[in-house]
């Protein structure tokens, strides 16, 4: 994948080290509402943490194709969005996201991963994408539904939290149901 303009001032751009002192800055400013639905956010202590995670999404994108790409509001990182690998046999992927406390509630997740779903099942030819999100994550749930995506059920204590277990909902796109939405 290469820079992706989603509008006149939103792009999504690769992950590359030039991009890891921004995004460790903006996990750290972003801690408190991230930590709700993330369990790895306590975990970033220095930005050597976000340096690992970056070489191994470049890797993994190296490897399996996989693609991790920064959001870019206005040349500011606002977030983060990423395929999980890639299952070619299956042909289908699993999307994960999350957004800088400042950017939320303006549809530019919405839109990211319209892309990425649109990237996933015309330039990869893939048949699959699933988002998981934690069934409380209102905000989260908000965004498959948008797209049109379908429920197909909820995994009881998917996740571990520091709330404590939450169960996950389960939405999936198939490549015949996109094109008919596209």
């Amino acid at each position: 994948m290469f820079t992706y303009l989603l509008d006149d001032h939103i792009e999504l751009k690769p992950l590359a080290l030039q991009h890891v002192r921004a995004l460790y800055q903006l996990t750290v400013d972003s801690r408190e509402t991230l930590r709700e639905w993330l369990p790895w956010v306590d975990a970033i202590t220095d930005v050597e943490h976000t340096a690992s995670f970056v070489k191994n999404a470049i890797k993994q994108g190296a490897e399996n194709g996989a693609v991790s790409a920064g959001i870019w509001v206005q040349g500011d990182l606002a977030g983060i969005i990423s395929f999980h690998e890639i299952h070619w046999h299956n042909r289908s992927v699993s999307i994960g996201y999350w957004l800088g406390t400042n950017y939320v509630g303006q549809g530019i997740m919405t839109s990211a991963c319209r892309a990425f779903v649109d990237y996933a099942m015309m330039d990869l030819d893939l048949n699959r994408v699933e988002i998981r999100c934690a069934t409380g994550n209102h905000r989260s749930r908000a965004i498959p539904e948008r797209l049109g995506f379908v429920l197909e059920g909820i995994v009881r204590e998917a996740e571990c939290l520091p709330q404590g277990y939450v169960n996950h909902a389960i939405y999936g796109m198939l490549k015949s149901e996109w094109k008919l939405l596209r």
